[in-house]
């Protein structure tokens, strides 16, 4: 385990911005952090990293307590921010060396390619870049071969459809590495291509947690009945709501169960769906942004 959060909790007065965070990132994995803006994510990230002190419970990294002992535990970490704050006066070269250097790491090798496919020049300064080009450049230094954990918050702001998809194939060549990425974000569609396993926070607790291949071979069923009558039951299947004669259904099993369930219940339409995050979102925080 390289990430650990034990009911960790960070409150302001009477206001509870985190609750009792009960967590785990294994090496080789990644994590989606998914929900709303204020929803309490970037509050268990400064956690984590140590730049707030909890007001109980604790966070571990690699051993390492967040707070406590914050340089060794930050040392295993190379960290995007959701809002950045760079070194204007270099070049991004200069500033992926400098940081390198902070770090005791090496810069990476194949930066001149990784910077290639981003469609950067890392080479001018960084005042002149559009902020789409400084978060390219932020990109380059947190996806450091070298960190044991990768934090990302909010990662593909300002990014376009094709830099999204590099960066993405960028996070799935982390985990073949071995690292580990938190990915934190509300953008489902991002953190269901790429994450092992997601967690859903709402108001500052963290309400679900699964695998993403659980999800998968979970679904969505909507029937609209002959008529507005009581229906059979089965295994797996609840109702999520019902408006007369239409229902919405969510099912976990095989597939020709339901099917045989469909038959008997003989409807005059339906549709199956892959469940996906679409519908635990939904559940939590209502209709998806």
């Amino acid at each position: 385990m390289l990430l650990e959060t034990q009911a960790l909790t960070k409150r302001y007065g009477a206001f509870t911005a985190l609750d009792a965070l009960d967590m785990r990132i294994d090496q080789g994995e990644v994590f989606g952090l998914l929900g709303p803006n204020g929803a309490g994510k970037s509050t268990a990230l400064r956690l984590i990293l140590g730049f707030l002190k909890p007001t109980s419970g604790t966070s571990t990294i690699a051993g390492h307590n967040s707070w406590s002992d914050g340089v060794r535990a930050r040392k295993k970490i190379a960290y995007l921010p959701g809002e950045l704050r760079l070194y204007e006066n270099m070049t991004g070269r200069q500033l992926l060396d400098f940081l390198s250097g902070l770090r005791g790491r090496p810069v990476r090798p194949d930066l001149q390619k990784i910077a290639s496919h981003f469609d950067i020049d890392i080479d001018v300064p960084l005042a002149t870049m559009s902020s789409g080009m400084k978060r390219k450049v932020a990109l380059l230094l947190v996806l450091d071969p070298y960190a044991d954990l990768i934090i990302m918050d909010e990662p593909t702001n300002t990014l376009d459809p094709t830099m999204r998809e590099i960066l993405l194939d960028e996070v799935r060549e982390a985990r073949k590495r071995g690292q580990a990425v938190f990915f934190s974000s509300h953008v489902m569609s991002e953190v269901e291509a790429v994450c092992d396993r997601v967690g859903v926070i709402r108001k500052g607790k963290l309400v679900f947690s699964e695998k993403m291949v659980a999800l998968r071979t979970g679904r969505q069923v909507k029937i609209k009945l002959p008529s507005d009558g009581p229906i059979s039951e089965l295994d797996g299947l609840n109702l999520v709501w019902r408006r007369e004669r239409f229902l919405h259904l969510e099912y976990s099993g095989t597939l020709d169960h339901l099917m045989a369930w469909i038959a008997r219940v003989a409807p005059e339409d339906f549709s199956v769906e892959p469940m996906g995050l679409e519908g635990i979102y939904r559940k939590f925080h209502g209709e998806p942004q």
